[in-house]
Formats: structure tokens, sequence, C-alpha cells
């Protein structure tokens, strides 16, 4: 579990740092070791990453506004120009690739620097 937040950080915006992919405490140090590997720790504040569980919840979202995104603009060129499938194909596949590649990473820091402002932890049930 995360350290709250405590006077020696000022607080950093969860959206600018998730979308740099920077540390959610200090805004400095590096989220990522690779595309999507979490860092065990943060270079600069030395925030241990290992509250970090974003799960499934990034690739969700990017589903959601991916498939909003590609079925619109889908409907769009085929009522404006109705060209054929293979141009559908040609459009669309490395459109989707591209775009959901690109909203991952910056979603999973988003989702992970949350986590981390608003204390986030697995749900569990309280028993007297």
């Amino acid at each position: 579990m995360s350290e709250p937040s405590n006077g020696n950080f000022a607080p950093v915006d969860p959206i600018k740092v998730g979308l740099k992919g920077c540390c959610p405490r200090c805004g400095n140090g590096r989220l990522f070791d690779g595309f999507l590997t979490i860092k065990p720790a943060c270079s600069a504040c030395g925030l241990d990453y290992g509250f970090a569980d974003a799960g499934d919840g990034p690739a969700v979202f990017v589903m959601l506004i991916v498939g909003f995104l590609v079925v619109g603009l889908a409907l769009w060129v085929d009522q404006r120009f109705a060209p054929p499938v293979w141009v559908h194909i040609l459009l669309w596949l490395p459109f989707t690739v591209f775009v959901s590649l690109l909203l991952l990473r910056k979603l999973k820091g988003i989702m992970i620097a949350l986590q981390y402002r608003n204390n986030a932890s697995e749900g569990r049930l309280d028993r007297e």
C-alpha cells in the first residue's frame, strides 16, 4: 500500500503526471520501465510502486474510446464515400492498433496516479 502524500511533496495533478508517465507523488521520476511495465520505485523520491495495480481498467477504457471512434468514423466514411470493404480494412485496422497503443500507456499512468492520489486499495470486507 502506498504511503499517503506528506508535506515534503507538493500535490501534483494526477492527470498531468499520468499522461507524462511520471511519479504520482513527486511528478519527477519515471513510472514506466518499459512500454507498460511499472518500475519498482521512483528514482527521484523513492516511492515504492508496489501499490500500483491498474488491472484491466485502462484496457476497458481504451476499448470503449477506440471502439466509439472507429465505428463512428467508419460509418461516416462509408456514408460519405462508399468505399469497398478492403479500404475500410486498410484504414481502420492500423488506426485501431495505433490509437490503442497510444492510449493504453497514458490511461494506465492516469489510473495509477489516481490510485495513489485517492489511496485506493483492493476491496475487502470489514469483520468485527
